[in-house]
């Protein structure tokens, strides 16, 4: 179950730059600040395994160093994101593990949803047909997701006899689509159909499948794009201010505001505007 990070691979600890980074369980592509995930056993509909897990965990944890992304792409291959834990490779397995094995791997299944919430990249996930389980906590702790109106996004833990509670789905979903509506989800375990998700706030956009990728690409170029010092402040704080007052925030955002200040983006932007120019962020 563990992912041993092996001297030379481009995570080490000392690493600057993920751009040619080699992955071992989903398909990774890196081009123009954007890097691009790609769950790719598209003949299971793209189901998770212990190694993938613990390889995205470590993927999105080096993300924190990562100089060269600005941007990360999650998206799955064959016309599906992601059908959640493979029932043979991990589902079977966990009926035959001790509490203390079964608590190493739920922790590590949550460490993938904290460090897609530290790092500091904006991540936008493109969704099409099954999003199930796992794969829709992947979708929920990415911040932004566009969909197409076949995607089915299921948290369907229960329907294995399961708690809804996985992964920190009982404070990610009510946050994002409401209270009741995440109560609904998660103790039924019933699919969310695109238009519900887009109408409650899980999905940004929809699009035919046929344009999904294009529209995530242009997204996350456009983030890649833009002052991504400042993005990464700005996730921070979306972050943070979850387990602040009113007072607080305003006090965590008035102190990230003025760093963002001291950066050369904020004086590059200034400098364009005032050459009525586009400006050109460095991320710096």
């Amino acid at each position: 179950m563990k992912h041993t990070i092996r001297p030379g691979n481009p995570m080490h600890a000392q690493f600057q730059a993920l751009a040619t980074y080699q992955a071992r369980h989903f398909a990774y592509a890196f081009d123009a600040g954007v890097a691009t995930l790609t769950l790719n056993r598209p003949e299971r509909k793209n189901p998770l395994t212990f190694d993938s897990y613990a390889e995205l965990r470590d993927l999105f944890r080096a993300l924190n160093s990562a100089t060269d992304v600005k941007a990360i792409l999650l998206t799955g291959a064959g016309g599906n994101f992601c059908s959640g834990g493979d029932v043979h490779e991990i589902i079977g397995p966990l009926t035959q593990m001790t509490m203390p094995e079964l608590l190493e791997f739920t922790r590590m299944t949550g460490d993938v949803v904290k460090a897609m919430r530290l790092c500091p990249q904006p991540i936008v996930a493109a969704v099409d047909g099954i999003c199930a389980g796992a794969g829709a906590m992947l979708a929920l702790a990415s911040d932004m997701r566009l969909g197409t109106p076949l995607a089915k996004t299921a948290f369907l833990f229960t329907r294995v006899g399961l708690a809804g509670a996985d992964m920190g789905a009982c404070a990610l979903l009510p946050r994002l689509i409401g209270q009741g509506r995440a109560c609904e989800l998660l103790f039924t375990g019933r699919a969310m159909s695109a238009q519900e998700g887009l109408q409650w706030g899980f999905f940004n956009a929809l699009h035919e499948p046929q344009d999904l990728l294009a529209a995530a690409q242009q997204l996350a170029q456009q983030l890649a794009s833009g002052p991504t010092f400042a993005h990464g402040m700005t996730k921070t704080m979306l972050h943070q201010e979850w387990a602040m007052t009113l007072d607080q925030a305003i006090e965590a955002e008035a102190q990230a505001q003025a760093i963002c200040m001291q950066t050369q983006d904020f004086k590059r932007a200034y400098e364009a505007f005032a050459a009525k120019q586009k400006p050109v962020f460095m991320g710096n």
